[in-house]
């Protein structure tokens, strides 16, 4: 498939409703890619944003009662219009008003894919997790010896709510239906940048539109497409300022050629 091919083509017009604390970097992720943002969460424009948009993204990251009314609205709108529509439940397990929206999303939202760390989905899968604000806990994190259960909680996670779920951290998880993928592309100095999250939800979301055939292979090849992005900016990066320049940069400069050779994915029937 020419996943990158595809979303520079048909550059999707993306709305997000996200957080504040790095909206510029995901604007820019996203036109490194080859799509288009639009950032509005007024309840009196964003849902008719939606009227000239090809997905929604949305974001609790921080969050306010009018912003809440916001996504839900616009995201019912791009139900109604076929639009694709990813969550990223940032901080979700953090405090009980954030679980409460999050949980009033997920019930009147369609998600085509729900993306977080892993803290996060379990917090969601209604499994005891642990978060440091919006970070993944270390005693939460995916290994290669609980890769199972993690798989059986996403699968369960999924078939609840229709979406994709895919679970970023050092190995990704990528889970629909029966079938899973993870990933080991990327670097640990990616989790030093603010946004790193937030950019490949934009990224997600652009791919599934460009490429609608399959939504897992879409999601896995935009997960897969940040995190080569700063693998290669991490080989000349001094430090997390240059290593964040440089991964919008490797962004902008991807293709499929560079996609396929560098992706380290792995298939699953689960």
């Amino acid at each position: 498939m020419e996943y990158i091919k595809n979303i520079r083509e048909k550059c999707p017009l993306v709305h997000f409703i996200t957080n504040y604390v790095t909206v510029n970097d995901v604007a820019n992720a996203l036109l490194a890619i080859g799509g288009s943002p639009i950032m509005t969460d007024e309840v009196l424009d964003a849902p008719d944003m939606q009227n000239i948009c090809n997905a929604l993204v949305i974001n609790p990251g921080t969050l306010n009662e009018n912003t809440v009314k916001a996504m839900i609205e616009s995201g019912k709108r791009a139900n109604k219009l076929g639009h694709i529509v990813v969550l990223d439940p940032c901080g979700a397990g953090a405090t009980p008003y954030r679980n409460k929206v999050i949980n009033e999303l997920i019930e009147n939202i369609n998600f085509d894919c729900i993306k977080g760390n892993i803290s996060e989905i379990k917090a969601l899968a209604n499994v005891s997790s642990k978060n440091k604000g919006v970070d993944a806990d270390v005693s939460d994190q995916v290994t290669r010896d609980n890769l199972s259960d993690v798989f059986k909680m996403a699968k369960a996670l999924s078939a609840k709510t229709g979406a994709v779920i895919a679970i970023t951290g050092p190995i990704d998880v990528i889970v629909y239906k029966d079938n899973a993928y993870t990933t080991d592309n990327g670097c640990k100095a990616m989790r030093q940048i603010t946004g790193t999250g937030c950019m490949t939800a934009g990224v997600v979301a652009a791919a599934l539109v460009a490429n609608p055939e399959d939504k897992l292979k879409a999601v896995t090849a935009g997960i897969v497409a940040v995190g080569l992005a700063g693998e290669m900016a991490s080989k000349y990066a001094k430090g997390t300022g240059s290593l964040h320049i440089g991964l919008i940069d490797e962004l902008s400069n991807l293709n499929d050629s560079l996609l396929e050779t560098g992706a380290q994915i792995e298939r699953f029937d689960i």
